[in-house]
């Protein structure tokens, strides 16, 4: 049976924008998208223009290389109407457009493609990008310069190599004729999706049993649900065995080409709501810069890899500034933080002898905040019962000169075997000293026994 298609095709101006800048289409034999640049000069009405001289090749032809030659002359054709509207209002100079399009002629498709407009293919579950885009960040990318993960957030992804427009009186399309299978799902759409829709949701969603009506309202939501700070286009193709009740009635047209050309300026961008702010706020904090042109030309691109290059390495001192100041920070909190334990003392046991500790009780992991400053030749086992177990609770003091007064006392208690030691911080008294709360060795404990000790 004769693969059939089934269609359809959606635009949205996206949460920032103030107009439409994309066109899309979705006709009997022909599917195409286009987005404008220039901002308010023009964009919409590069990309209308586009789309309205396109369609006009939305018909059956004896071959696909026949249809191949017919898109890529109405696409020669529509960059000649945009330059001669530029000529006639001076105020759209710089305006242009990308355009992605296909024809489906029997078992065969041709396909047209200038600009960052994608196509992608929905085979057997897998999702393939057909086309390539004609921008700065992509030649980076085909030439091992950087990633595309580096590619979707570099400063130059808005510059564009090649777009119908009136910078380029012959501009370079890139075509091709490829076979169809009953069960394909196509999909064009503007970098409105695809820059803020990752592909493993397009594909999820493109791979669903959604009809192609279905499918296209789901991509634009998605992509608005993730903030969508450009226009988004989406055009969808079944490849299928069912019959349309009525192709001629399939015909679609979608965002700037379906309204009236206009060639008033307009703000290029409409004030942002708080709930897209609250909701969104890092899609918001990088609203895209407006797309555009740059010649495609060796000593341009040698420009930008030089400016790439500098700013690569300003981001690399940039980040081992950070690096160093983040790692001296640390440093000197730790030193100031082990500082401030040294000005602790307090009495312990070390080896069956009271001895001051210099630091607090305490450890972090098997560092010790605390080692044996002073040793002295008081035997533990000594001092009376009670004042015995104090010791190896340790007896906080308020100054090393504090700690050995302490010392004096346990000393005279070792000699009187009298309770006669106190808790430190009043030399001129005596109280029951007050255990800290870590139990210090035993007599005959070893030195790693002791609390704190080294």
């Amino acid at each position: 049976m004769t693969a059939r298609t089934l269609s359809a095709a959606v635009s949205h101006v996206g949460r920032i924008r103030a107009n439409n800048q994309d066109s899309g289409y979705a006709g009997t034999h022909l599917f195409a998208v286009a987005d404008g640049m220039g901002g308010h000069a023009g964009g919409d009405v590069a990309s209308a223009i586009a789309i309205r001289r396109i369609r006009e090749v939305d018909r059956e032809f004896p071959s696909a290389h026949d249809a191949e030659f017919a898109l890529q002359s109405a696409l020669i054709a529509a960059n000649q109407l945009i330059t001669e509207t530029v000529f006639e209002h001076q105020e759209l100079t710089g305006m242009g457009t990308t355009v992605s399009a296909l024809i489906r002629v029997g078992e065969q498709i041709a396909i047209a493609h200038i600009g960052d407009s994608r196509i992608y293919r929905m085979r057997d579950g897998e999702l393939q990008q057909i086309t390539s885009d004609h921008t700065f960040v992509q030649r980076l990318v085909d030439s091992g310069r950087i990633t595309p993960e580096e590619a979707a957030v570099h400063p130059r992804r808005s510059v564009l190599m090649r777009v119908l427009g009136d910078v380029d009186a012959a501009p370079e399309v890139d075509t091709a004729v490829m076979d169809i299978r009953t069960g394909d799902r196509w999909l064009l759409c503007s970098d409105g999706l695809s820059s803020y829709l990752a592909e493993e949701r397009i594909r999820h969603a493109l791979a669903s049993n959604m009809d192609a009506n279905q499918v296209t309202q789901r991509l634009v939501k998605e992509t608005l649900d993730h903030g969508a700070p450009d226009n988004v286009t989406v055009v969808v193709m079944d490849v299928t065995d069912t019959e349309p009740e009525d192709d001629d009635a399939a015909a679609t047209t979608v965002g700037s080409a379906a309204a009236p050309l206009t060639f008033e300026a307009s703000t290029g961008r409409k004030p942002i709501r708080l709930p897209t702010i609250l909701l969104h706020p890092l899609k918001v904090s990088s609203v895209p810069e407006d797309s555009h042109f740059e010649p495609e030309s060796d000593q341009y691109f040698a420009e930008l890899i030089a400016e790439d290059r500098r700013r690569r390495i300003r981001r690399r001192v940039a980040w081992s500034i950070a690096l160093v100041v983040a790692v001296a920070a640390l440093v000197g909190a730790v030193f100031l933080g082990w500082r401030i334990t040294q000005a602790h003392y307090y009495v312990g046991t070390d080896r069956g002898t009271v001895a001051i500790y210099q630091g607090v009780q305490q450890s972090i992991g098997p560092i010790a905040l605390s080692d044996v400053y002073e040793d002295t030749d008081i035997a533990v086992s000594s001092l009376p019962d009670y004042t015995r177990e104090n010791v190896r609770s340790t007896i906080n003091a308020t100054s090393l000169s504090d700690a050995r007064d302490i010392v004096d006392r346990l000393r005279k208690a070792a000699e009187t075997g009298q309770d006669q030691a106190g808790t430190g911080g009043d030399t001129g008294s005596s109280p029951s000293p007050t255990p800290s709360g870590s139990a210090s060795p035993t007599d005959d404990a070893s030195p790693s026994d002791s609390p704190g000790a080294t």
